[in-house]
């Protein structure tokens, strides 16, 4: 069983940077791949990074592309998602979700384990 407590969100003006964290619990954490996923109210929730469990293979959605880094460490059971050049359309509650058997992977549905999310919000 894997658990997964975002952390990191807040208010940011345009053009500033954020720090995401998923912090997990588990032994498998170190097998999973891990994606960062966010929804606005009134839309689908949408991927936005992902990393295999080695750190080796990244993903990321072209609207971040750029912009966001997604890494982990696992000697301390925690994935990262870097996001500079923050705009007002990043807003949304931003998700960490894993899956021990998972290489990389985009869809939702794929993943087993969810954290409760961590607002981001970016004025203009």
């Amino acid at each position: 069983q894997v658990q997964l407590v975002e952390s990191g969100g807040g208010l940011v003006q345009a053009g500033g940077s954020l720090r995401l964290s998923c912090a997990a619990s588990g032994r498998t954490f170190s097998s999973c791949a891990v994606g960062w996923f966010r929804q606005t109210p009134g839309k689908e929730r949408e991927f936005v990074a992902a990393i295999s469990w080695s750190g080796g293979v990244t993903d990321y959605a072209d609207s971040v592309k750029g912009r966001f880094t997604i890494s982990r460490d696992n000697a301390k059971n925690t994935v990262y998602l870097q996001m500079n050049s923050l705009k007002p359309e990043d807003t949304a509650v931003f998700y960490c979700a894993a899956d021990p058997g998972l290489g990389l992977s985009w869809r939702e549905y794929d993943y087993d384990y969810w954290g409760q999310g961590t607002q981001v919000t970016v004025s203009s």
